[in-house]
């Protein structure tokens, strides 16, 4: 089994930055896909970023261009940074891993940008 644990969530003003990160632990034998995920209030929840293993990304469209995801293979991490914060990506941010076809995912971070 895999667990994750989510950090770096917070209370930021629009226009601000924060960077997310996930810590990967357990029985690791290979996470060949990497992603971040969000809940809005009121919302179901929906893809943010995502990497694979070789290092290819994908963003929702209302994130491009402000945050980026990155993985540490090594170390089984992977991180969101984000900039240009807007009140509407207040959200409950979670972690998934994907490893021989199962999904694994964190129990959440939580985001506010305040105006």
């Amino acid at each position: 089994q895999v667990q994750l644990v989510e950090s770096g969530g917070g209370l930021v003003q629009a226009g601000g930055s924060l960077r997310l990160a996930c810590a990967a632990s357990g029985n690791i034998f290979r996470i060949n896909a990497m992603g971040w995920y969000r809940q809005p209030p009121g919302k179901q929840r929906e893809l943010v970023a995502a990497i694979t293993s070789g290092g290819s990304t994908n963003y929702a469209d209302s994130v491009k261009g402000r945050f980026t995801i990155s993985r540490d293979n090594a170390k089984n991490t992977v991180s969101l940074q984000m900039n240009s914060l807007r009140p509407e990506d207040t959200a409950v941010y979670y972690c998934n891993h994907q490893q021989i076809g199962v999904n694994y995912w964190g129990k959440g971070t939580l985001v506010t940008v305040s105006s």
